[in-house]
């Protein structure tokens, strides 16, 4: 769901003092296209395919990362849904936030129409779509009845084609698969003024529909693993089909403005925007990110953090060279600001006081209020530096989304 912001900024050489010059431009004979060859900006081909290969490498190892973590949260699922109980449905809860720790890094990869968001069979929407009607899958504070778990008239049988089909279904909030339908389902509404949803276990046993219930977790869970092993095979080493070797071999200052556009789309419009902005605007619970678990920090954190990692080159035993190396190649200190900027976004962000929840509906000159709008002007200018890193290099992006 989109919403509409709007607030003015100072300009960023003014709020950061560093130089937002370009050292390059968009002419294709400064580009340094060709292997080997040295552009106006002395880097070469060899140089800026480095770094792509670098980016492939944390990709792949990012994602498999996080099909790792889900698959050890599909295990504690079925072992909940084996023996429901408070303990088993809390280590589930557990292996969730878990896993959200792994995927969110990872959503740096999207915006440029890559594999995890192309429109033809990308699978982010069932991932991770959000904001998401809960009562569009099962019951809600005033209607007992609501959703798909409680409706075996119109759907008789929860099987994984009619979660699938279900998706997004008349309107974008009707989420019916992903990370946030696997959190409703564990957590249930958050009701509380100062924790999470407390959805009891026995919703599992001896509630209405609890036989329902707990084939749309189990399938729910089962189509996470299936979505996210999708998207690991696309950004495998030494597969000729997939989509990493097209992206490691096309033009290089493609697949750059590509890394770019995931950058800064997902710092200015994506992160500050839709995920703080709005929640901050409204002053609305239903618009935090994990709404159900009063995960909503970890993951704008988990989000700084994965732009942060492609900048530097740098996740697990990965270490560059990263879109830094270029950089700073050109324009010193715009790199060394930048550097700055990114480890600052996410100190800002881990500076916003838990839970997120309970900020937003806070008075606007409440401390943890004007930490919420720090943070989100923070990451607007920083898309606005990563912008000027690119025209430092020649490459003109776009980062609307």
């Amino acid at each position: 769901m989109k919403k509409s912001r709007a607030f003015a900024l100072l300009p960023v050489a003014l709020l950061f003092g560093i130089t937002l010059s370009a050292c390059g431009d968009d002419d294709d004979s400064s580009s340094g296209s060709s292997s080997g060859s040295t552009s106006a900006t002395g880097i070469t081909d060899s140089d800026k395919k480095q770094v792509i290969e670098t980016y492939a490498n944390i990709a792949h190892t990012a994602y498999s990362d996080s099909l790792a973590s889900a698959k050890e949260l599909d295990t504690s699922i079925d072992t909940f849904l084996a023996d429901p109980n408070d303990a088993t449905q809390q280590a589930a809860k557990d292996a969730w936030i878990a896993a959200r720790a792994d995927y969110l890094p990872t959503e740096v990869f999207r915006f440029y129409g890559g594999p995890i968001d192309n429109s033809e069979n990308g699978p982010e929407g069932l991932l991770n779509a959000w904001p998401m009607d809960e009562a569009y899958v099962d019951y809600v504070e005033g209607n007992p009845n609501a959703g798909i778990i409680n409706n075996p008239e119109t759907f008789p049988e929860i099987t994984e084609t009619l979660l699938l089909s279900q998706n997004e279904q008349g309107g974008e909030e009707n989420i019916s698969t992903g990370y946030h339908a696997i959190e409703f389902l564990l957590w249930g509404q958050d009701l509380s003024p100062d924790g999470p949803g407390a959805r009891p276990a026995s919703d599992f046993t001896t509630g209405p529909n609890a036989e329902r219930r707990r084939s749309y977790l189990d399938i729910s869970s089962d189509l996470l693993l299936r979505h996210l092993q999708q998207v690991v095979m696309e950004w495998a080493p030494g597969d000729d089909n997939n989509y990493r070797a097209t992206f490691t071999t096309k033009d290089s200052d493609e697949a750059l403005r590509n890394i770019f556009r995931g950058m800064g789309a997902l710092s200015q419009g994506e992160l500050a925007g839709e995920r703080m902005f709005v929640a901050y605007e409204s002053g609305d619970q239903e618009d935090e990110h994990s709404c159900f678990s009063d995960n909503t920090k970890a993951d704008l954190i988990g989000n700084a953090k994965g732009i942060r990692m492609i900048y530097f080159g740098r996740y697990a035993n990965i270490e560059g060279p990263g879109i830094t190396d270029l950089v700073a190649t050109v324009n010193p200190e715009l790199d060394a600001g930048l550097r700055r900027q990114l480890d600052t976004g996410v100190a800002q962000l881990e500076a916003i006081p838990a839970p997120f929840d309970q900020q937003i509906i806070a008075p606007v000159e409440s401390p943890g209020k004007q930490a919420i709008l720090a943070a989100v002007e923070m990451l607007e200018a920083q898309g606005d530096i990563i912008v000027s890193a690119a025209a430092a290099l020649g490459l003109t992006i776009n980062i609307e989304i």
